[in-house]
């Protein structure tokens, strides 16, 4: 269905239901809110409104829907797969001042957030509770944006995804009404569970205005240890029996030589520069830990570790996981004439040593620049490839690897995006992937947002 351009009329009617400083036709802003962190290319909206309440989402999105004008929601732009770039131009909402932390009930573990809430910010808050929301996925990623994507990063291995802590959703439909979704009870098996269909829908069936979410409690100790390797292969096999021994580690990274280097270089980390584990524990007791540690590092040494550095510090150890969480933009700085593709894929831990043998060949014949890095323990792997702009050649080279690599990860029972997301860059996968069922996900989009004005031109080839 054909969208509508933005005229006069609609900018005047729209401008009636907000503030004056929070709806913009700025080029800066249209400028700012035409991309995210990911190498698509951008497309600058038409108008950016800023809504502070869920009755001002539901009046733009009906007055949207009856003019047949597009939405896309906004976060932080820190997604890597294009999801929030608003392709069909139209309107913006961004959710930036709708973040309000609305209640924290400590004795139910749970937090009423509003969906412009950085995560970070909440766990600042939640510091003193002994309370904390796991999902980590490095960036200030705002609530609201790692619903919709369903995000995770290095303690997925451990405490899972965003859509493990999504107790209760408000959620504003294409037309307006606003649907209220799930208990604040922790279990239920009470009717369909609406809140993971709409937990990562990336904004295509309905904008999210308010949530539920559950907490967990602070680990009482904790301890890490770096462990390096003579091959990537090695470290996967490593991962493998770490994982299949029931050790239970909450972080498990693992990464390439090139990414260590780079991690010394710019916070002055002294790493050796091989294939490298990054491995955290949590427990009660440090006792409890220096057991498991010593397991750990027995499964390391008996498929080839070099080097293991057991009970590695907290100090030490936000200095890794901040260099590790800083890589994305440290690879960017270090190559200014480049885009950098991100592939991310997850397989089955059985299959990981596999794709990343896979992965070697495929770069092995190659002169392209690449970065290698893992949230291992869930068979989450990222392939961070440099391409110079404006080289098409280069380009399509590039595009050609990819597409081998993540129809080989489809092909070993996983998956095309393990927490991106489909937007741009994954939607040629869906078929390959998801077959015959794709055709019911239309189907649901369809019911849900029957002009399509929701994220158009997401998700699906």
């Amino acid at each position: 269905m054909p969208f509508n351009r933005l005229n006069e009329t609609h900018i005047k009617n729209l401008q009636s239901m907000v503030a004056p400083d929070r709806i913009s036709t700025g080029a800066s802003v249209l400028d700012l809110h035409a991309k995210d962190q990911s190498h698509h290319t951008p497309s600058r909206p038409e108008l950016v409104i800023w809504p502070v309440k869920a009755s001002e989402v539901a009046e733009i999105l009906n007055y949207a829907n009856d003019n047949l004008i597009p939405i896309t929601g906004w976060g932080s732009g820190s997604s890597l797969e294009g999801n929030p770039i608003p392709v069909e131009k139209g309107i913006v909402l961004d959710f930036t001042q709708m973040n309000r932390i609305s209640n924290i009930r400590e004795e139910d573990f749970q937090a009423d957030v509003e969906p412009g809430v950085i995560y970070q910010d909440l766990n600042e808050k939640l510091r003193y509770s002994g309370l904390f929301f796991p999902p980590d996925p490095g960036a200030r990623a705002t609530i609201g944006g790692m619903i919709a994507n369903n995000a995770s990063g290095t303690r997925t291995v451990y405490y899972g995804s965003t859509k493990d802590y999504v107790l209760r959703l408000s959620v504003a439909l294409a037309n307006g009404e606003i649907l209220e979704l799930g208990t604040r009870a922790s279990k239920t098996s009470s009717g369909y569970d609406l809140i993971r269909l709409f937990v990562g829908s990336e904004g295509t069936l309905g904008i999210v205005v308010g949530a539920t979410i559950r907490l967990v409690g602070l680990p009482v100790e904790f301890s890490a240890a770096v462990a390096t390797f003579p091959s990537i292969d090695a470290a996967g096999k490593t991962v493998f029996e770490i994982i299949r021994s029931g050790l239970n580690p909450a972080a498990l990274e693992l990464l390439g030589p090139e990414c260590i280097e780079l991690m010394n270089r710019e916070e002055g980390l002294e790493l050796n520069l091989s294939p490298t584990l990054f491995i955290e524990f949590h427990g009660t007791t440090t006792s409890q830990l220096a057991e498991v540690l010593d397991m750990a590092e027995e499964i390391s040494r008996a498929e080839g570790c070099i080097n293991f550095e057991p009970g590695v510090g907290r100090v030490q150890r936000d200095r890794i996981f901040k260099a590790r969480h800083a890589l994305g933009e440290m690879i960017l700085r270090n190559h200014p004439d480049c885009g950098i593709l991100i592939m991310d894929v997850a397989v089955p831990i059985t299959a990981y040593s596999e794709l990343i043998a896979t992965i070697n060949t495929e770069m092995a014949e190659t002169n392209l620049v690449s970065y290698y890095l893992s949230h291992a323990g869930n068979g989450n792997v990222h392939l961070n490839i440099a391409g110079k702009k404006g080289d098409t050649q280069e380009w399509n080279l590039i595009g050609q690897i990819v597409q081998r690599l993540v129809q080989k990860t489809i092909d070993l029972g996983g998956t095309a995006t393990g927490e991106h997301g489909i937007g741009l860059g994954k939607r040629k996968f869906m078929v390959a992937e998801h077959g015959t069922s794709l055709t019911w996900m239309k189907k649901i989009k369809t019911l849900f947002d029957p002009n399509g004005i929701l994220n158009p031109g997401k998700i699906f080839p």
